[in-house]
């Protein structure tokens, strides 16, 4: 995940060691055709080439470092806090989600095969023992089934309530940090700019080096903001497909319990 945080904020760099590896190539290819012993002519290339593998061997860690730095931490934190709090909640939204899905066609069965051969109580044991939500109906449908068929049906649909506010759990501060980190890079480039115009102001020159620095502010918050909430967005849509998933299961598994009870003329009158 980090490294697909970095990807976005160094790929316009990127290009420079390329376009850097390219000249090294020719000038050694050059330098192998020509078997010249100077030692003068090639006397910057070394330089340059030292400066590349230094650039080169830094590490992943060594560089996320090195623009976090220049982003100026103050502004940088609390996009980083959003990335990491937004990344926990949301890991555990998917473990949860994953957890919860059931096997809707194999429990129906297992249902229907316990109310043929012991009734409502061995139906019930079969749904008190299988996790998820859909189980959870079923045995709060169950439980009205001496009430008949429509109590069964309103307990159904009040306990699927219940059972989706539980799904949907934590969605909410997913979405304020999606909202939150592109605002805390805005105003980290806002302040930036404010800070070159001070420049500015009291230099009362336009100068390149005066105004650089926060500009340089200004774009590295803002890419950390957009990309923080590219990446959490990802995680937020996949919940939500989730969440539409199993409520779809808990529907149309809800609408077999009801004909199966009904099959088997279990409403309790």
């Amino acid at each position: 995940m980090r490294k697909l945080i970095a990807l976005f904020m160094l790929a316009g760099i990127m290009f420079v060691p390329v376009f850097a590896n390219a000249q090294e190539a020719a000038a050694d290819t050059a330098a192998q055709e020509e078997m010249a012993p100077v030692v003068e002519e090639p006397a910057a290339s070394p330089t340059i080439v030292d400066d590349e593998i230094v650039a080169e061997e830094q590490s992943f860690h060594q560089v996320v470092k090195e623009k976090f730095i220049e982003g100026d931490p103050l502004y940088m934190t609390p996009v980083l806090i959003c990335l990491i709090l937004g990344l926990a909640v949301a890991l555990e939204r998917i473990i949860t989600l994953n957890l919860s899905t059931t096997n809707t066609k194999k429990l129906l069965a297992k249902v229907e095969d316990a109310l043929s051969s012991g009734g409502v109580e061995a139906a019930k044991d079969v749904t008190k023992n299988t996790k998820g939500p859909v189980a959870s109906i079923f045995t709060q449908g169950l439980m009205r089934y001496s009430e008949g068929i429509e109590m069964v049906e309103k307990s159904i649909i009040a306990y699927g309530s219940v059972e989706m506010g539980r799904l949907e759990k934590g969605l909410v501060w997913i979405s304020l940090f999606i909202s939150l980190a592109p605002m805390l890079g805005f105003m980290g480039t806002v302040i930036g700019m404010i800070g070159a115009f001070d420049s500015i102001e009291a230099a009362g020159d336009i100068s390149p080096s005066l105004v650089a620095g926060g500009i340089k502010i200004a774009l590295l918050t803002t890419v950390a903001g957009l990309i923080v909430a590219i990446i959490l967005q990802l995680f937020y849509n996949y919940c939500v497909a989730k969440i539409d998933s199993l409520v779809n299961d808990m529907e149309d598994a809800s609408i077999t319990l009801v004909d199966i009870l009904v099959k088997h003329k279990l409403t309790g009158k």
